[in-house]
Order: structure tokens, then C-alpha cells, then sequence
């Protein structure tokens, strides 16, 4: 739902209803394309139990066919049990194969390599960050010798702030659902028949013990797709945005600074260019 809109700002997005059928093949279409361009056999998905892992695999089930998607389960020693058990469920609905990898002692051995104090609590976004490079690197061994593409799990909200880890679970070949914001990647999880435990499930990279998405955004999900639209699809200013939201001005000027200092995360590596 759009908030209320007094003061007559110009939005290019009145309060509708998403067309989960349209979206659902448009992606799909999609999917087909890139895989037939590539001339790929089928996409690997990193499986985490949560909403955008279970949403790229189910459509990519629907575009590819069950046989031609790989699920990879690639949990550290803390990963809650229910998330890889929902990860595990959700395979077996689509009927879709899959692979088991503990990352625990992978990354213990670049931490060990690296002299990594793991008690040290600036070490913690680091050796997250190399959990999930770790976890690249492994999808990408899946993909290469199958001769698969790496389907990507990020959505458009955690992507619009840079809450994704370069060559991490930023590395991927294709972005199913890069366009959509969070609210709407739970709306189409559940139209397409994703257990509503998974689709409504509090987003977490558990990328350390406890890791919960909630900890690092400024705000909830459905507050920050509305932010977001208005920022940087409606070209609204940070003033407009805090007072249309009823949030504090500094709480929308985090999230530009967050889009501002993760650019270099969206965009490919910047080069000299000759005159």
C-alpha cells in the first residue's frame, strides 16, 4: 500500500495490484532466452531456504523443466536447521536435484591461512563476505561442469543498497528476479505455490551466528520498497520521501548514501577511457 500523499508529489506509481501471472512469465521468458543464448544445459540455484533462492528455483523449474535446475545446499555449522530442512522441502516440491556442501570447513581454512582473529569482531563482515565467495565459487564448479548458468538470488530492493557481497551472492550469469522488490518477490512466492513459511520468512544471509537482514537495512522491507520507488524511480528528494513515509529525514538520507557508496557493486570495474 502507498502511503498518503497530501502535498500532491508526482509518483509514477499509484497504489495497484502487481500482475503475478505477467510477472511470473515474463520471467520465465526470460530465463528461456538467456539459457538458450548461453547455450547452456540449465541453471544452478544456491538453495538457502529462504524467499528469493525458493522463488528463482521454482521459476526456473517452470522455464527449464525440474531436470535442468540444480539446488546446492551450502549451510555453515550454524545455519539454522530449519532453513536447510525448508531448503531441502522446497527441492523436493519442484522435484528438482540436489547437492549437500558444508562450507564450515572451507572457510575455517582461509580463515586459518589468513591468521583470521574469529574472535575479533571486525573480522566478522570479512569472513562472512568469504562464506559467501566461498559458496560462489562452489556453484560455479557446479555450474562449469555441467555446463549450467549461475541463476542469481539477489532481488532489487537489497540490490538498490548494495546488501550483497561482491563476487559473493553477486556473482551470477543471470538475475531472475534482480527487477523485483522484496514485497514483491513474497507475492509471487506464494502465487506460485512456495510454502508460506519460506515466502514470509524474515530474510537473513547467515553469513555469521544470528545474522538477520533486519540488523543491517535501515528499515523494513516493505518501508524501504516504498523509498526506494520514490528516490530513485520517482526522482522524489530525501525531504518528500521522509515526509510521504513519516520517517525521520536521516533514516532516507542513509538509505542515498547507501545507493551512492555501493555503486561500484551494480556497475562493472571502472576503466581509463582515452580522450
Amino acid at each position: 500500500m502507498w502511503p498518503d500523499n497530501p502535498d500532491g508529489y508526482a509518483l509514477s506509481h499509484p497504489e495497484r495490484e502487481p500482475d503475478l501471472e505477467a510477472m511470473s512469465q515474463e520471467i520465465i521468458t526470460f530465463t528461456r532466452r538467456i539459457v538458450a543464448e548461453a547455450q547452456a544445459g540449465g541453471v544452478v540455484v544456491g538453495l538457502s531456504g529462504g524467499v528469493d533462492s525458493s522463488l528463482v528455483a521454482a521459476l526456473s523449474a517452470k522455464a527449464l523443466g525440474k531436470e535442468r535446475v540444480l539446488g546446492v545446499l551450502l549451510p555453515m555449522e550454524f545455519t539454522p536447521a530449519e532453513d536447510i530442512q525448508d531448503a531441502k522441502d522446497l527441492a523436493r516440491l519442484l522435484g528438482i536435484e540436489t547437492e549437500y556442501i558444508m562450507i564450515q570447513p572451507m572457510v575455517d581454512s582461509f580463515a586459518a591461512a589468513l591468521g583470521v582473529n574469529t574472535i575479533d569482531s571486525r573480522a566478522r563482515i570479512p569472513l562472512g563476505n568469504i562464506s559467501s565467495r566461498t559458496r560462489m565459487v562452489i556453484l560455479y564448479y557446479y555450474a562449469n561442469i555441467r555446463n549450467y548458468l549461475v541463476a542469481g538470488t539477489g532481488d532489487r530492493s537489497e540490490a538498490l543498497i548494495g546488501y550483497f557481497t561482491k563476487h559473493g551472492d553477486g556473482g551470477s550469469d543471470l538475475l531472475p528476479i534482480g527487477h523485483l522488490y522484496k514485497t514483491h518477490v513474497r507475492r509471487l512466492a506464494e502465487y506460485l505455490g512456495v510454502p508460506s513459511r519460506i515466502a514470509f520468512k524474515p530474510s537473513s544471509p547467515q553469513l555469521y551466528p544470528g545474522h538477520k537482514a533486519t540488523d543491517e537495512i535501515p528499515i523494513d522491507y516493505d518501508t524501504l520498497d516504498h523509498v526506494e520507488r520514490m528516490l530513485f524511480e520517482d526522482g522524489l528528494a530525501a525531504k518528500p520521501v521522509a515526509d510521504l513515509n513519516q520517517l525521520d529525514l536521516s533514516v532516507v538520507e542513509d538509505v542515498i548514501q547507501r545507493h551512492r557508496g555501493s555503486a561500484h557493486k551494480r556497475n562493472p570495474p571502472p576503466m581509463v577511457r582515452h580522450c
